[in-house]
C-alpha cells in the first residue's frame, strides 16, 4: 500500500500540487509570524542588554498609583538624592538621569524622525558612562549646545557645527550640534542630548532627575540595593539593575506577545480557510478513483490499508506544503522587516519555535482535513470494481441541516454573549462563536446553494444559450462541492465586509460626534512632545483670536478606581465640548470634580459629595463633585480644577489648545498658522480636519486588516482553481461528448468561466451577507463605546461583488484551457 501511495502521488501531481498552494500559504503566515516576533524580541532583548549593562541599582519614584504606571506622569527625583548617594559604601560613579522628548528640525523645517507616528524620539541628559558612544565631535556644555545620533543627522542632512532648532516642551531651541552619538541599532528610535542643566530645564524641572543609576564597587546588586534603600526619602525607591532590565524587557515581551498572537489570529483564519480546500480536494479524488480503490478492495486491501493510502497521500502533501511554506515565511518575515525601516535592520532570527509549529500546522490540517474522505473511500465495496456507474454514496443532508442551523444559532448566541460584555475575555466567546457561525453556514450551504444558484444562473442560462443552462447545471449537480468551494470564499469576505462595515461605522460616528461635541473653532495638538507654556499666549493675541485655552490631561485615583481626567478652564472645556449638564455647574472653584453621568451613577455621587483623589506625586486631596454631564466622547469621564492639576504636576503639560476667533475667515487661519510656524511639532484642527484626520487613521487600520485577511482570499480562489480542474477531469468523458455533438471549445471555456463566476458570486454573496450582521452586530454592542451610527458601505460591497466576478474568471482560466484542449476520442474513451 505504501507503493501504491506513493504511485498515486506521482500519478496526481498537478491536483496534489494545487492542494499543497493552500496549505503553503496558510504555514507561511504562521511562520512569518513566529519568525518575525521572534526575530523582533531578539533585537529588543540585543537593546536592553546593552543599554543600562553597568546599572546595580536603580533609584527611582514609587508608583503611587500602583499598576504598570500606563498613563501616569512619571515622577522625578530630588537631587538631593544623588548627593546622599554618593556617601553609601559600594555606590560606584552614582548618575542623574533626564529622559523626555526632544528632537531636532531638518534642513527642510520638519521634525526628523517619526513626528509621533513610529519609534521614539528620546531627548535626555549626556552621561560619561551612559550606554552611547560620542561618534565625532564633543559633549556638550552649556545651554546652547545639542548632540544627536548619527542616523537623525543623515537623515536631517546635519553636520558637526550646524545651527539647528530642538524642539521639547517650551519655545523651540536654536542651539549648534556639536556631536554625533553612535546608538547602535536603537530599532529606528532618534537620540538628542544636552547637558544635564539644559535637559532639566527642557523636559524636567531644575533640581531633579527621572531616576538616578550607580554601579557597583564589588557589592552584589540586591545588597547594594539595601544599602542605597536606607537613604532614600519618602517616596523613592530603589531596585536592582537586573530587575529594571527585566522590566523593560516585560514592557516589550508583553507588546510583542499581542502583536504575535494579532497576527496569528489571522494566519489561523487562512489556514481554516484552507481546511475547506484540502476537504474537498480530497473529497473530489476520492470520487474520481472510486472504482480504483474498489479494486484495491477486491484484490485484497483491507478497509484500514485504503483509509492509510491516503492519509499518507496528505501526509505527503502536509510535509512539502510546509516546508515550502517555512521557507516562504521567511520570507514573509523579511518583508514585515523591510516595513519597518530603520526599526528591522536586525536581520532574521531563526528558532525551533516556528519550525515545529509549521510542520504540526500543516500536516495536522492537511490530514484532519482528507480524513472524512479517506474514510469514505475505506467503505467503498469489493464489488463495485466490476460496475462502470460507481459512485460513492451521498448521506441526506437533514442531519447536516439540523446540526448547520444548532451550530449557526450557538455562535450567533456566543457573539451576542461576548459583545454584551458579561465579564471575562469577551475575545473567547466572539471568537467561538464566529467559528461556529462559519461552521453551520458552511453546513448549511449545500441546500442554501440551490435556489441562490438557480437565481444566479438564470441570466446566464436566458442569455448565454447552451453554455450558460449548461453552467447553471453544473453548478447546481454536486451542491456539496458548490458548497464547499463557495465556503472557503466565504470566509474570507465575511471578515473583510465586518471590518470595512465597523470602519464605516467608525467613520461615520467619529462625523457625528465631532459635529454634535466639538465647539471650539480650532484645536491646536502636538505631533510628538508636548505643547509649551507660551503658545496660549501669543495665539491670544494672535489677529482675529477671541480667546486660547490651555487643557491638560493627567492621571488620579477617585475613590481608588484609577483613571485619566482633563483638566483646564472648565467654562471653555465645557463650551468647547458642548457638554450637557445633568445637575450642578461648570464653577468648579479650585478643588472641584465634574464626572459624567454613568460614572456618577456607578459611584453613587451627587452634586456636593466628596471624592478622596489619590494623584501620581502620592498626595491625596478631597474633591467636591461640582456637576455632571451627560456622555461625551470627546472629554472623557472626569473634568478636575486647573489649580488641582497645577498643585500636583511637577512640570505642567499642555495637552491642547482650544482656540476660538472672532470671526472663522481664511485670513484668520492664517494668521494663526503665521503664529505656529515657529512650533514644527504643532498641528491646528478645524472640524473638518479634525474628520480627516481621524477617517485616515480608521481607513489605515481597515486597509492593514484587509491586507491581512486577503490571503485567506488568495487561498479560496486557489480553491476554486483546484475544484474546477478537478471537475474538469472528473467529468472528461462528458467534456468529450459535448465536443462530438457540436458545441466548440469556444463554448466550452465559456461555460467552464461562467460555472466558476456562479460559484465565486454565490461564496461572495453569502459572504458579504454574514460580514454585515457582524458589522451590524458589533455595532450595536458598542453603541455605548462611542460607536452610536450604523454605517454600511455599500459601494465597497459592491466593489467586492464585481471583484469576486474577477475572481471567478481569473480561476477558470485556466481549467477551461485544459478543457479545450481535450482530444475529442480520448475523452470519450475515458472510463
Amino acid at each position: 500500500m505504501g507503493k501504491v501511495t506513493l504511485r498515486n502521488l506521482a500519478a496526481h501531481k498537478i491536483r496534489l500540487v494545487l492542494t499543497a498552494v493552500a496549505v503553503i500559504l496558510g504555514v507561511a503566515f504562521v511562520a512569518g509570524t513566529l519568525i518575525f516576533t521572534d526575530s523582533m524580541n531578539k533585537q529588543f532583548d540585543d537593546l536592553f542588554s546593552r543599554v543600562g549593562k553597568n546599572v546595580a541599582v536603580d533609584v527611582r519614584a514609587k508608583k503611587a498609583l500602583g499598576g504598570d504606571g500606563n498613563g501616569q506622569a512619571p515622577q522625578p527625583v530630588p537631587a538631593s538624592v544623588l548627593t546622599a548617594l554618593r556617601g553609601v559604601d559600594g555606590v560606584k560613579d552614582p548618575q542623574g538621569n533626564v529622559d523626555g522628548y526632544a528632537a531636532v528640525v531638518g534642513r527642510d523645517g520638519k521634525v526628523v524622525g517619526s513626528g509621533g507616528q513610529g519609534p521614539p524620539q528620546i531627548g535626555s541628559n549626556w552621561n560619561s558612562n551612559g550606554s552611547f558612544e560620542l561618534k565625532a565631535g564633543r559633549t556638550p556644555h552649556g545651554p546652547g549646545e545639542v548632540i544627536v545620533d548619527a542616523t537623525t543627522a543623515k537623515k536631517g542632512k546635519l553636520a558637526v557645527g550646524d545651527m539647528v532648532e530642538v524642539v521639547s516642551s517650551g519655545p523651540p531651541q536654536r542651539m549648534r550640534l556639536v556631536g554625533l552619538i553612535d546608538t547602535g541599532n536603537l530599532m529606528g528610535a532618534s537620540v538628542t542630548a544636552f547637558d544635564t542643566p539644559t535637559a532639566q530645564r527642557l523636559m524636567l524641572k531644575p533640581g531633579y532627575f527621572s531616576d538616578i543609576q550607580m554601579g557597583s564597587a564589588g557589592v552584589p546588586e540586591a545588597q547594594l540595593r539595601d544599602r542605597v534603600a536606607k537613604v532614600l526619602p519618602t517616596g523613592v525607591e530603589a531596585i536592582t539593575g537586573t530587575k529594571m532590565r527585566d522590566e523593560n524587557k516585560s514592557d516589550v515581551a508583553s507588546f510583542m506577545s499581542f502583536f504575535r498572537t494579532f497576527l496569528l489570529v489571522f494566519a489561523l483564519i487562512s489556514i481554516f480557510v484552507g481546511a475547506f480546500i484540502i476537504f474537498n480536494t480530497f473529497s473530489m479524488l476520492v470520487a474520481q478513483r472510486t472504482r480504483e480503490l474498489a479494486l484495491l478492495r477486491a484484490i485484497g486491501a483491507a478497509r484500514p490499508q485504503v483509509t492509510r493510502a491516503v492519509i499518507g497521500e496528505a501526509v505527503a502533501v502536509g510535509v512539502v506544503g510546509s516546508t515550502l511554506g517555512l521557507a516562504a515565511g521567511a520570507g514573509l518575515a523579511s518583508l514585515l522587516q523591510a516595513q519597518m525601516g530603520d526599526a528591522g535592520k536586525g536581520g532574521l532570527t531563526f528558532t525551533a519555535t516556528p519550525v515545529i509549529w509549521s510542520y504540526t500546522v500543516g500536516i495536522l490540517v492537511t490530514v484532519v482535513s482528507a480524513y472524512f474522505p479517506a474514510r469514505r473511500a475505506a467503505k467503498i465495496p469489493p464489488v463495485a470494481a466490476m460496475r462502470d456507474d460507481v459512485a460513492l454514496p451521498q448521506r441526506t443532508l437533514r442531519i447536516r441541516v439540523a446540526l448547520g442551523s444548532l451550530l449557526t444559532l450557538a455562535g450567533a448566541g456566543l457573539i451576542a454573549v461576548g459583545l454584551a460584555g458579561s465579564g471575562g475575555n469577551p475575545v473567547i466567546p466572539v471568537g467561538a462563536g464566529a467559528f461556529a457561525v462559519f461552521i453551520g453556514v458552511a453546513m448549511l450551504a449545500p441546500v442554501i446553494s440551490v435556489p441562490v444558484v438557480k437565481v444566479l444562473g438564470w441570466p446566464f442560462a436566458r442569455l448565454m444559450g447552451a453554455p450558460g443552462r449548461l453552467a447553471q447545471q453544473n453548478a447546481l449537480r454536486n451542491p456539496r462541492r458548490t458548497a464547499a468551494t463557495a465556503a472557503a470564499l466565504m470566509i474570507g469576505l465575511a471578515l473583510i465586509t465586518a471590518v470595512n462595515v465597523m470602519g464605516a461605522t467608525m467613520r461615520a460616528s467619529v462625523d457625528q460626534q465631532v459635529d454634535a461635541q466639538f465647539g471650539a473653532d480650532y484645536l491646536v495638538q502636538a505631533t510628538g512632545g508636548d505643547i509649551g507654556l507660551d503658545v496660549a499666549p501669543k495665539l491670544k493675541a494672535t489677529p482675529g483670536v477671541a480667546s486660547a485655552s490651555e487643557t491638560y490631561e493627567g492621571t488620579a485615583k477617585l475613590a481608588g478606581k484609577r483613571g485619566t481626567y482633563m483638566s483646564g478652564d472648565v467654562d471653555v472645556i465645557a463650551k468647547a465640548a458642548r457638554l450637557k449638564l445633568v445637575s450642578g455647574g461648570t464653577a468648579i472653584g479650585a478643588d472641584g470634580l465634574m464626572v459624567n453621568e454613568s460614572t456618577a451613577k456607578a459611584n453613587g455621587w451627587r452634586v456636593g459629595a466628596t471624592v478622596p483623589a489619590l494623584f501620581p506625586d502620592g498626595r491625596t486631596e478631597q474633591l467636591k463633585v461640582t456637576g455632571i454631564f451627560a456622555k461625551s466622547d470627546l472629554i472623557g469621564s472626569r473634568i478636575i480644577s486647573r489649580q488641582v492639576y497645577l498643585r500636583h504636576a511637577v512640570r505642567p503639560s499642555v495637552d491642547a489648545v482650544l482656540v476660538d476667533t472672532a470671526k472663522t475667515d481664511t485670513a484668520t487661519k492664517h494668521a494663526i498658522e503665521s503664529t505656529l510656524k515657529a512650533y514644527p511639532n504643532l498641528k491646528l484642527s478645524d472640524q473638518t480636519s479634525l474628520k480627516k484626520d481621524a477617517h485616515k487613521q480608521v481607513d489605515g487600520f481597515v486597509t492593514f486588516l484587509s491586507i491581512l485577511l486577503a490571503m485567506s482570499v488568495i487561498i479560496a480562489a486557489v480553491g476554486v482553481v483546484n475544484t474546477l480542474a478537478l471537475s474538469v477531469i472528473e467529468r472528461t468523458r462528458e467534456i468529450g461528448l459535448l465536443r462530438a455533438i457540436g458545441i466548440s471549445r469556444r463554448q466550452l471555456r465559456r461555460m467552464i468561466r461562467l460555472e466558476s463566476i456562479v460559484i465565486a458570486v454565490f461564496g461572495a454573496l453569502l459572504g458579504t451577507g454574514i460580514g454585515v450582521a457582524f458589522g451590524a452586530a458589533m455595532q450595536n454592542a458598542l453603541k455605548d463605546k462611542g460607536l452610536g451610527v450604523l454605517s454600511i458601505p455599500y459601494g465597497t460591497l459592491v466593489v467586492y461583488l464585481v471583484v469576486a466576478t474577477l475572481i471567478g474568471v481569473a480561476a477558470a482560466l485556466w481549467p477551461a484551457w485544459r478543457a479545450g484542449r481535450m482530444d475529442v476520442l480520448k475523452a470519450i474513451s475515458t472510463d
